[in-house]
């Protein structure tokens, strides 16, 4: 496991008022809505992305092209109807999560991602899969406690010391397991990083795509 994890007297407080507990607040009630939402949604993607983008230090540029994909992924889910898959992006590289009951959907919904100009990597985390086996297999669980998951991860990393949430992309798959996108100030942050995210209650597997990069 990943060390380096500060302790629990290094995590700052989270004091009334700040941009921290604003941005601690923006989480909750975004998870919290789009959990709710799921019935009327037909595209789960995470849509603190586009917010967060904007107070990154990286040029416009690249946070244009990065919201270009982001939402022609949008598109491409709204084409299959689905509200079980999610994007996420850091600096061209695309990470798609989810799971899907039919297999037409599944290849065209591959065929659309893969037909997004400007990507520079793709991290492809969709499985085709049947309701009758889903329902079967114990590991899975609902796309709404993905959700949740995912925004608890994101708590995680803004809680912890020396840690730049706003470089980090966070997804959870349908099996608890969570990627984690972005890019790292040193390894010793990244270490941090991962340390909070494995100790985050529910989390299986993690999966790290993130970039050491000062």
């Amino acid at each position: 496991a990943p060390h380096g994890a500060p302790s629990p007297a290094e995590k700052p407080a989270i004091i009334p008022g700040t941009v921290r507990e604003d941005t601690v607040m923006l989480r909750i009630a975004i998870a919290a809505a789009l959990v709710g939402a799921l019935a009327a949604c037909t595209a789960a993607v995470s849509p603190i992305t586009l917010v967060e983008r904007a107070v990154e230090a990286r040029s416009a540029g690249d946070i244009a092209t990065d919201n270009r994909i982001v939402l022609e992924a949008n598109e491409a889910m709204a084409n299959i109807s689905s509200i079980s898959a999610s994007t996420e992006i850091y600096e061209g590289r695309l990470l798609v999560t989810g799971i899907l009951e039919d297999a037409n959907d599944y290849s065209s919904f591959r065929s659309d991602i893969d037909a997004i100009g400007g990507v520079k990597r793709l991290y492809w985390h969709v499985v085709q899969m049947s309701e009758a086996d889903q329902d079967a297999d114990p590991n899975v669980i609902s796309w709404a406690s993905a959700l949740e998951l995912d925004a608890k991860v994101g708590i995680s990393l803004i809680e912890t010391a020396g840690v730049a949430d706003v470089n980090y992309r966070v997804a959870v798959d349908s099996f608890s397991t969570v990627y984690l996108l972005g890019r790292a100030r040193s390894q010793g942050e990244l270490n941090q990083a991962l340390a909070a995210v494995s100790g985050t209650s529910g989390v299986g597997k993690v999966v790290n795509y993130v970039e050491v990069r000062p």
